[in-house]
Formats: structure tokens, C-alpha cells, sequence
């Protein structure tokens, strides 16, 4: 498995980190935006976005004077596949018991 998929569940794994993934999951967001709705400050969170961002699940860009991030769906995409393959994995291991059994 690529790195960067190790990373990303490694980042999703801060219950901090995961709370804003998913905030911007519903909607793309500024950092004052996300602040408010969490136990944390501003430059916090901004921490933890450069984290979500490093792992590319997360994006940015300028919207006037402010940058608002929203979920990166290339990393989400990549993130999904390696989850995709565990779970398919997963089923040919327990078909593979089950016939052996019978």
C-alpha cells in the first residue's frame, strides 16, 4: 500500500483531524469558520488542516482575502480504493475458509 494511504488513515485517526474532515465533508470551509465550531483555536486548526492537506485529503484555495478548504476528492478517491481492496480481500479469505471446510 502506498505511503500516502497509511498517512491519511494515520491522520484520520485525531479525533480533531476527523472532526474537520468531516465538517468539510457538508460544505467547504474557511479556518475562522471551522474554529468556531470546535474546542480548539484558530491556529490549531490551521495545523491540522496543513496535516489533512500534507496527506491530500483536503484542498484550498483563495476566495477573496480568506482561504477556504474543502475535502479533496482525488485523496478521498485513493483512500476508498485501499479500503475497496481490505474489504475484497477480506471476502475471498472467508470464501476461500468456507470451501475449504466443506
Amino acid at each position: 500500500m502506498p505511503t500516502y494511504q497509511l498517512d491519511a488513515l494515520g491522520a484520520l485517526g485525531d479525533p480533531t483531524r476527523r472532526a474537520i474532515f468531516e465538517l468539510l465533508a457538508a460544505r467547504p470551509r474557511a479556518v475562522g469558520e471551522l474554529a468556531k465550531e470546535l474546542p480548539v483555536s484558530r491556529p490549531a486548526v490551521s495545523q491540522h488542516l496543513k496535516v489533512l492537506k500534507e496527506v491530500s485529503l483536503v484542498t484550498d484555495s483563495a476566495e477573496g482575502t480568506r482561504r477556504l478548504y474543502r475535502v479533496d476528492p482525488r485523496g478521498v478517491h485513493a483512500l476508498r480504493d485501499y479500503l475497496d481492496q481490505l474489504w475484497d480481500n477480506a471476502l475471498a479469505a472467508f470464501a476461500a475458509a468456507v470451501e475449504e471446510e466443506e
